[in-house]
C-alpha cells in the first residue's frame, strides 16, 4: 500500500469517527434505548405478571419509531415505473439483466420473465426463470428478445464490485451487448447514474453524462425518461447527480 493511499484512508476514517458525529450518534442511541426500556415498564402494567415477557423473550427493535416510514428514492420510483410500463404493453416474454430482486419476483408474477445475472439469488422462485450469466456476454440470439430492462447495472461493470472481472470499457460493452438483443420494435428499459461530466466512483458506479449515455444507445429512440434527484421523481434533468430513466425502442 502506497503512502497516498494510507494518507487516503486515514482521512475518511477520521470523518467517519469524527466526535461530533460520533457524539450525535451515541445521544440518539441512548435515546432510543430509553424509550424501549419505559414502553417495557408501560407494557408490563398492562398485562397480569404470567404475560410479563422474560429477558430471554426480549427483541428490541431500536429506532424503527420515527416519524415517517424512510424509502430509497432510486429503488422505489425506478422500480414502480418500469414495472407499469412492462406490465402496460403486454410483451409476450420479458428479460431483466441484474436488477433488483424484488422487482423482477413481483413482474414474475404478471408475465413470463427470465433472470439473468452473474450469481444465483438465495432463494428460488417458482415463476421466475433463472439464468446464470453476464450481461457482456448474453444468453440469447441476435434481435430475439422482445421486452428487456436492466436498472441500475451498466454503470457497475468493470469495477469489481461484484466480483466481476475489471474492465475499463465495461459499461459501453454493456451497452452494446443490451442492444444487440433486443427484437427490432423492441422495448428496452434502463436507469443509471448521471452526472454533469462522465465520472467513475471507483469502485462502486460510474457516473454519465446524459448526451454522452444517449449517443452510445442510438439508433434506441426513446420513448420515455425520467429522473431522479433526490426525493423527487421529475420529467426534465437537472444539473449535478442524479438517476435517469429510460424506456427506449430499437427501430422496427
Amino acid at each position: 500500500m502506497t503512502i497516498p493511499e494510507i494518507s487516503w484512508m486515514l482521512r475518511n476514517g477520521m470523518h467517519a469517527l469524527s466526535p461530533g458525529r460520533q457524539l450525535s450518534r451515541l445521544r440518539r442511541y441512548l435515546k432510543a434505548w430509553g424509550h424501549f426500556w419505559e414502553s417495557y415498564r408501560r407494557y408490563c402494567k398492562l398485562v397480569p405478571p404470567e404475560g410479563k415477557p422474560p429477558a430471554r423473550y426480549l427483541q428490541p427493535c431500536i429506532g424503527e419509531d420515527t416519524e415517517e416510514t424512510e424509502v430509497e428514492p432510486i429503488y422505489y420510483y425506478q422500480d414502480s415505473w418500469a414495472f407499469e410500463k412492462i406490465v402496460n404493453n403486454r410483451p409476450s416474454w420479458h428479460v431483466d439483466v441484474g436488477s433488483h430482486h424484488t422487482f423482477v419476483s413481483f413482474l414474475s408474477k404478471i408475465l413470463p420473465v427470465f433472470f439473468v445475472d452473474i450469481r444465483p439469488p438465495s432463494l428460488p422462485l417458482d415463476t421466475l426463470q433463472f439464468q446464470q450469466g453476464s450481461i457482456l456476454a448474453l444468453p440469447f440470439r441476435d434481435a430475439s428478445v422482445p421486452s428487456l430492462s436492466s436498472l441500475c447495472v451498466i454503470e457497475h461493470i468493470g469495477l469489481g464490485r461484484y466480483g466481476e472481472p475489471l474492465d475499463a470499457y465495461g459499461s459501453e460493452k454493456a451497452i452494446r451487448e443490451l442492444k444487440r438483443v433486443v427484437m427490432p420494435g423492441g422495448d428496452l428499459y434502463l436507469s443509471f447514474p448521471l452526472d454533469d461530466e462522465d465520472r467513475t466512483y471507483f469502485n462502486a458506479h460510474r457516473a454519465f453524462r446524459e448526451e454522452n449515455a444517449l449517443r452510445f444507445l442510438l439508433p434506441f429512440h426513446c420513448v420515455e425518461r425520467r429522473y431522479i434527484y433526490g426525493k423527487s421523481f421529475l420529467d426534465h434533468p437537472k444539473s449535478g447527480f442524479g438517476t435517469g430513466c429510460y424506456h427506449l425502442r430499437r427501430p422496427g
